[in-house]
């Protein structure tokens, strides 16, 4: 897919072009119906063929799945205050 590019870019932006579109190539399962049918209609938006249902997700992929959403997770973790041992 990325050989279009030849030997422009670089070796690492073109295994990172490949990674995000075989992410949108791939079929992936509707969270409604569970048919392997969702496919992307736009930037985020993603539509399952066979139920219709239209739902958000991420940009190549309709689960987000980013290590910044656990980061931001684990601090609210830590922000919450903990019980003393008396």
């Amino acid at each position: 897919m990325v050989a279009r590019f030849g030997p422009r870019y670089g070796v690492r932006i073109r295994r990172r072009v490949q990674e995000i579109e075989e992410g949108l190539k791939h079929r992936h399962a509707c969270p409604r119906c569970a048919a392997i049918a969702v496919r992307r209609a736009s930037t985020g938006v993603w539509k399952c063929r066979r139920c219709g249902y239209v739902f958000a997700g991420g940009a190549y992929r309709p689960i987000v799945t980013t290590s910044f959403k656990r980061e931001v997770e684990e601090a609210g973790k830590e922000a919450e205050p903990k019980p003393e041992d008396a």
